[in-house]
């Protein structure tokens, strides 16, 4: 069995973890190393930290050139999987597996195809969401669907914690899909594009509230849990003539805290914590957290 992986996400390693426990895998690919922390030292992806752990070959092109590709045409792979890479893999790469291309899709396909399915979900106060195997195609997500799975989002559900548990349901899916493949049981349906929805990249302004207008209650929940962790949900405070930068988290952030607030703020260089000890370190906000606590609700 050769598969080739594709994902940069710590997400993405929940399905990189069983393919290789279950199948091997001969080669992950993953996005290029990025600065991190104050000293901005090049890091690695989760994806290639693994693959370097346990020794699988790995490569992180910017783009995937020709040189990329004939790079991965070397492993003449049976499967390309992929799971939260970032990169949309053009059509030559698509043609190379003996089997398939296929693609984790962390949503139930038609409905919001693109690269934010799970934060989107929760911005729009979904009760279910789920998890969609593809065949891939050249247009993105718009593949046949081999198999799929709903999950019931909890009513604190985070991003970070949707993303992890519809991975870890992913990982399963993926594994069954590849059997029956190889078995020639597969079956395949054709997505319904006039039922399509599509989810756009997030940027660190969506977070942002404008404290002279913030949202509603339920609003601001909703952003907060699907910003949860990045970009964050924040605004800019100024007191005492001193402008600095506020975070709005959700209150299973810091579970052993146990919080009966809505949400958690961490100001700028400071841990989180509870609206009364931020409110005992700048009474001068108390307005705003009024106005978040007790904004009118949508109908």
């Amino acid at each position: 069995m050769k598969i080739v992986f594709f994902g940069s996400s710590k997400y993405s390693t929940i399905v990189q973890k069983a393919l290789n426990s279950k199948f091997g895998l001969v080669l992950s690919v993953s996005a290029p190393d990025k600065p991190k922390g104050r000293q901005r030292k090049l890091t690695p992806t989760p994806v290639k930290e693994f693959a370097l752990k346990i020794k699988i070959d790995v490569i992180a092109p910017a783009k995937l050139d020709k040189a990329a590709i004939e790079n991965i045409a070397k492993y003449k792979p049976d499967f390309l999987v992929v799971s939260d890479y970032g990169l949309i893999l053009p059509p030559k790469l698509l043609k190379l597996p003996k089997y398939d291309a296929l693609n984790v899709h962390h949503s139930l396909l038609p409905k919001y195809r693109g690269p934010t399915p799970a934060p989107s979900a929760i911005l729009a106060g979904e009760k279910k969401s789920g998890v969609t195997i593809i065949s891939m195609s050249e247009d993105v997500d718009a593949g046949d669907i081999l198999s799929q799975k709903k999950y019931t989002l909890s009513a604190d559900e985070t991003a970070d914690s949707l993303l992890t548990q519809l991975n870890r349901v992913g990982a399963q899916l993926i594994i069954k899909i590849i059997e029956d493949c190889l078995s020639g049981a597969i079956k395949k349906n054709k997505q319904d594009d006039s039922k399509a929805t599509y989810t756009h990249r997030l940027k660190k302004k969506d977070g942002e509230i404008d404290p002279q207008n913030p949202p509603d209650s339920i609003t601001l929940s909703r952003m907060i849990r699907a910003y949860y962790p990045w970009p964050g949900t924040w605004c800019r405070l100024t007191v005492h003539g001193r402008q600095f930068t506020v975070k709005f988290l959700p209150p299973t952030v810091l579970p052993s805290h146990k919080p009966t607030d809505p949400f958690l703020i961490q100001p700028e260089g400071k841990k989180p914590m509870s609206i009364k000890e931020f409110l005992n370190g700048y009474p001068q906000i108390k307005d705003l957290i009024g106005k978040l606590l007790s904004s009118t609700q949508p109908q």
